[in-house]
């Protein structure tokens, strides 16, 4: 179990973590959001023992990250944003120079071949590191953090300058391995925390302002409930709207003219599906699309962290 009590970094007078108080279990994928001077990584960095708290406390499996900081870093695979390497060194030779680091013993080999097969590093094993692409880089700093099949996982960035194939290759992964870990994840990239995360965590100035599951953020937005159409026949679209807008379950509609979309937005409480859906068959609208939405977590973390 990772756990925090108050845990506070102070730099002078400025609260870069003020008081932050969670813990995280095993299955647990925790997505750590905030806008950029939040205190996301100030927080990784304490729970990883690179930084040490102004004040309250950090444990890792029962560790103190302080008092007890090697027992908590065997336990812990971290990777930072800008994961540190020796440039000069071959993929190979430091993946090799990390797992002799960790005393991996009888599973060195296993382990090896596990991240490299796993991360798909074949291709540049020989290649020196300071001549690896963003992308593969970011696969090798995650190779580190896995090597020694850590029961806690701190990914900072995980998937930055990954293509979307490489995305989706890591967050299949983190899925498969959440099962048996710990893993938390700070992230700016809200369709990952869609993606990998069954549990999120908003922090704004350096506190907690929102810990819920990504579902349940969605649902406070305003967009939750609400009915997105896209029309056969553009022209029709005024008519629709204002249909729509009359209705007594609808708050608002808002129309995207680009894509001939129109959104509208339920009352507190309201479900709009039924009327929409029925209107449209009643006014003969012909309808391309119609998507019920669960709400913007986007919309969410912009309202909370203003």
């Amino acid at each position: 179990m990772i756990k925090t009590e108050q845990l506070s970094k102070h730099y002078g007078t400025l609260a870069a973590v003020d008081n932050v108080t969670f813990e995280v279990r095993p299955g647990e994928v925790l997505g750590f959001l905030g806008p950029n001077g939040a205190g996301k990584t100030t927080t990784m960095r304490m729970l990883a023992g690179f930084i040490a708290p102004t004040s309250g406390k950090a444990s890792i499996c029962g560790h103190d990250v302080v008092e007890d900081a090697l027992a908590a870093k065997s336990c812990l695979g971290y990777l930072p944003e800008g994961a540190p390497a020796y440039g000069e060194m071959s993929v190979r030779g430091f993946l090799e120079f990390v797992a002799d680091l960790r005393a991996l013993g009888s599973a060195r080999h296993s382990r090896l071949d596990y991240v490299i097969g796993r991360l798909q590093l074949e291709a540049v094993l020989e290649q020196s590191i300071e001549t690896l692409s963003k992308g593969f880089r970011r696969r090798v700093g995650l190779a580190l953090a896995i090597i020694h099949d850590p029961p806690v996982l701190i990914l900072d960035e995980p998937t930055d300058g990954l293509d979307p194939n490489q995305k989706h290759e890591v967050r299949t992964l983190i899925n498969e391995m959440a099962r048996d870990k710990i893993i938390v994840i700070s992230t700016h990239i809200l369709e990952e925390v869609d993606a990998v995360c069954n549990r999120a965590i908003i922090i704004a100035r350096g506190r907690i302002v929102a810990d819920d599951s990504p579902h349940g953020l969605a649902a406070q937005s305003r967009y939750h409930n609400a009915v997105s159409i896209r029309l056969e026949r553009p022209e029709h679209l005024a008519e629709m709207r204002s249909a729509i807008a009359a209705l007594p379950v609808v708050a608002e509609v808002e129309v995207s003219d680009r894509e001939s979309r129109l959104t509208a937005l339920p009352r507190a409480g309201a479900t709009i599906l039924p009327a929409v859906s029925e209107l449209a068959a009643r006014r003969g609208f012909a309808l391309k699309e119609l998507h019920l939405e669960s709400g913007r977590l986007d919309e969410v973390f912009r309202t909370i962290t203003i």
